[in-house]
């Protein structure tokens, strides 16, 4: 029987043996084409011989039959031989990959050094050379390989590339240096009208993960200056933002008003509700759905604060609005699901607003994401605790699916949630210390078991266990805020309320509530004209009931009364529940 029958052949063998003659099917042929190179490639050394061929094909298949028997080692030996031997790039390929199959990057390194070598203009050569030093994290000695792989890259390609640059170099070790080492390849590329955008972008996203904010702020102003109709540094700009970068947001807006672009006043709206700047963000949302009636997301997230303003009907409308486009659209239907379980969320939240139980429970039925079960069991505890059943609502909770820890947690979560909807302080507080109980290090849960030990009337409870914050986490800035707020509306140690709340502004500048209790501590000391100041800056930042019972106590107190009923209006308008401002309109017998 002959030797080479496959019939009698093992699979691994006749795979090898597939392998190799592939491999050298490819090498004679590109002998025999007379040694003609495709115009990106410089021309390997010519075989020689037909003599050599079987050699090759030889080494070719012992290199693939060791490798696969379990040696990689030899098998890479002789495939990198081979490759020096024949200068084909599909043997240098193959040795690269043999060594990377066995995580030996440093012998990948060596085969695609020998590779760009043997060819130093091919650009297959190169890329192999480039991508495995910064997976070796050898950052620093990539400059030139990029230099090369942008120079021999399509036009057309650039931009694209480009982008994917802060990806690429994510993985290195000093970001510094990454961004340093892209700067020097990107020379030419910086100064080209055509691709510096985006070659600007790259190099700032990759300084802003240095934590070089003015670095990316500059590259950003850079992208703009060479094209300042090109949008692609916004996603920058809006980053920027993100990390409290204030002089980015000049260029975002800049740039919307000579270039109006709904999908990128939408995303810019989404920074602007992440900062809790609601009113920028309903403004901004309102121009695109004035501007882009079609653009669906932007209903829902205009919904959601016109919801938060007890703008009900508003809100309905802009639902009624997302859920006829989403329901018309076709594409990604598990993204069209998730957006109108939340639409159904959100209907159910404003019927409960409305005491209309029954549609509630009509909208949450709608919902069949698994996902968002959680959620729409909450809303049915909440619903059956407003209609008198609040046994029923903690156990509908309790017995929610899941017995992993997490679910457990999310479980209790929800039911210290409908306690406090309820007003049962001392109950909730019970089930929040099952919740530290669990993860006693978790510093939100602490803070939240003190904040609901002052609403149950232990006030040193919640002082102990915000102090115990402070001390085990300094920069915590919500422990010290909170402390200096307790004082301060018990009328109590003032000095040194002010002086924690002033500390936990220096941890969070410009927040609005804590400027809203630095406020209220200065018109505690006396101090009303400063009192006003801080109060007017807390409310424009954010419009919220308790704010403006604060702001409008003020304003009373120094006579300007009509000015002070505007705003407890407004804040009434906000959320007519709110404790803080009832109880203020009832101690100062006050009708706004």
């Amino acid at each position: 029987m002959d030797y080479y029958d496959p019939m009698v052949l093992s699979h691994r063998f006749r795979t090898v043996l597939l392998t190799a003659a592939v491999l050298a099917t490819a090498t004679t042929g590109w002998t025999q084409s007379g040694g003609r190179p495709s115009s990106a490639e410089a021309p390997p050394p010519p075989i020689p011989s037909a003599q050599l061929d079987a050699e090759l094909f030889y080494e070719i298949f012992l290199g693939e039959l060791t490798t696969q028997s379990g040696d990689p080692g030899a098998g890479y030996s002789l495939m990198l031989e081979a490759a020096r031997r024949s200068g084909d790039s599909t043997l240098y390929r193959r040795a690269a990959d043999i060594a990377l199959q066995a995580r030996s990057g440093d012998y990948a390194l060596a085969a695609a050094r020998a590779w760009k070598e043997a060819q130093p203009q091919s650009r297959e050569a190169n890329r192999y050379t480039l991508q495995i030093l910064i997976a070796l994290n050898r950052i620093g000695e990539t400059p030139e390989l990029l230099r090369q792989e942008l120079a021999q890259m399509p036009a057309a390609s650039k931009a694209e590339a480009l982008s994917a640059l802060p990806q690429m170099y994510g993985r290195a070790s000093d970001k510094s240096l990454a961004a340093n080492v892209v700067e020097r390849a990107l020379t030419d590329e910086l100064l080209h009208p055509a691709t510096g955008p985006a070659a600007w972008t790259a190099l700032g996203r990759m300084r802003l993960a240095a934590g070089n904010k003015a670095g990316a702020l500059d590259a950003a102003r850079q992208a703009l200056k060479l094209d300042g109709a090109n949008a692609v540094a916004m996603p920058l700009a809006l980053e920027l933002m993100e990390e409290g970068v204030p002089e980015a947001e000049l260029l975002v807006t800049t740039h919307l008003a000579k270039h109006p672009d709904p999908d990128l006043r939408t995303a810019y709206a989404r920074v602007l509700l992440g900062q809790q700047r609601y009113p920028a963000a309903r403004q901004q949302l309102e121009t695109v759905t004035r501007d882009k009636p079609d653009l669906r997301e932007a209903w829902l997230a205009l919904a959601t604060l016109q919801f938060q303003d007890n703008r009900l009907r508003n809100a309905e409308k802009s639902l009624q609005r997302y859920m006829e486009l989403t329901n018309a659209a076709t594409s990604d239907p598990d993204l069209q699901r998730r957006g109108l379980t939340q639409a159904y969320l959100l209907s159910a939240q404003i019927a409960e607003k409305n005491k209309d139980y029954a549609a509630a429970e009509s909208w949450l039925g709608r919902i069949e994401n698994s996902e968002e079960m959680l959620s729409a069991q909450r809303r049915r505890a909440s619903l059956l605790a407003q209609q008198g059943k609040l046994p029923q609502a903690r156990a509908l909770l309790r017995a929610l699916p899941g017995n992993t820890p997490s679910h457990a947690r999310m479980k209790l979560q929800a039911e210290v949630q409908l306690l406090q909807e309820m007003r049962l302080y001392k109950e909730a507080l019970a089930v929040q210390a099952e919740l530290v109980a669990q993860d006693p290090q978790d510093n939100e849960l602490v803070y939240d078991q003190a904040m609901l030990a002052e609403k149950s009337g232990d006030p040193a409870m919640m002082e102990q266990l915000l102090r115990q914050l402070i001390e085990r986490k300094p920069d915590y800035h919500h422990a010290y805020n909170a402390l200096g707020y307790s004082f301060a509306e018990r009328g109590l140690r003032l000095e040194e309320a002010k002086g924690l709340i002033s500390k936990a502004l220096e941890y969070a500048p410009g927040d609005p509530f804590i400027t809203d209790s630095l406020g209220w501590v200065e018109f505690r000391l006396g101090n009303s004209a400063e009192a006003l100041r801080l109060l007017s800056i807390a409310f424009k930042a954010r419009p919220d009931a308790e704010i403006a019972a604060h702001l409008g106590e003020v304003l009373w107190s120094t006579g300007n009364r009509a000015q002070a009923a505007s705003v407890w209006r407004e804040g009434l308008r906000l959320n007519p529940d709110n404790e803080t401002l009832k109880d203020t309109l009832k101690r100062l017998g006050a009708m706004p």
